[in-house]
């Protein structure tokens, strides 16, 4: 089984969703028909995630569930140590997907102190399924030699009509590695694109909807948030948004390679 065969590809991003506030957000979002929740140690919202599923009353089975592993993480004997917290936190015995949220900064420390301890974390049950963020095709190959082929499931990394990241996201999905989408629909930045614009007229939709409907259509996942009811809804509701071929088409054209998140210690992007 790969990660593609049970993650489903709309979830609910918690970046921010904190306090009760973020509980009762990721409530609605479950409610709605979201199945996955992404979280991250440094985003400090495991716990709601975690209380969220509790109250929401499904099964743990029925809720994919996705943590990073902050980069301050990353010493020696840390990785492991760190999930546990993380599970401990959550309240579950396991997460579906945890990944290296960033590669370490400035290339610090070696790809292997980090990446090998979160396979033997696989190995050791405390997670499904293991991944990477923000890594590069360098850093991917250079991670398929370490830990092996097919072992790395997941990159997450941002990606919109804005930002297309074409090279890297043909490089996953031609090596089996999934591809999530953050920032998936630009905090609103979208809403002025002529293009979108127009495809979203003729489908009576909103830009949002287009955009997430864009990258589900090119086979990836995206994870959305919000904390209005009405925007979690309508989010949840570009699954049933169908894009012709050209309006695909139309889309690729508008990629303008506008980066949000690029931290001065960060990678060298492809």
């Amino acid at each position: 089984m790969n990660v593609q065969d049970v993650m489903p590809k709309m979830g609910f991003g918690t970046y921010g969703r904190q306090g009760e506030a973020g509980i009762e957000a990721m409530l609605f979002a479950l409610e709605t028909g979201y199945r996955h929740l992404d979280t991250a140690q440094s985003y400090n919202t495991e716990a709601e995630v975690g209380e969220a599923v509790r109250r929401s009353g499904l099964g743990r089975d029925a809720v994919f569930l996705t943590t990073k592993i902050s980069t301050e993480n990353y010493g020696e004997g840390q990785v492991i140590a760190s999930l546990r917290r993380s599970l401990e936190t959550m309240g579950v015995e396991q997460v579906d997907l945890t990944l290296l949220h960033w590669p370490s900064p400035n290339g610090h420390q070696p790809l292997a102190s980090y990446l090998l301890p979160l396979a033997e974390a696989q190995d050791m049950g405390l997670t499904r399924f293991i991944g990477v963020s923000n890594f590069t095709i360098a850093l991917l190959e250079e991670a398929e030699r370490l830990a092996g082929t097919g072992r790395i499931a997941n990159n997450q990394v941002e990606l919109n009509p804005h930002i297309q990241n074409k090279k890297l996201a043909s490089y996953c999905l031609s090596k089996g590695i999934s591809v999530t989408c953050y920032q998936p629909i630009a905090h609103g930045r979208l809403a002025d694109d002529s293009v979108l614009r127009d495809i979203a007229r003729r489908h009576d939709a909103s830009v949002e909807q287009v955009a997430l409907a864009f990258e589900l259509a090119k086979g990836y996942a995206a994870i959305p948030t919000s904390s209005r009811h009405e925007r979690i809804r309508s989010n949840f509701e570009a699954l049933r948004l169908s894009l012709s071929e050209g309006e695909i088409a139309r889309i690729e054209t508008i990629d303008k390679n506008r980066r949000a998140i690029d931290p001065a210690w960060g990678p060298e992007w492809d």
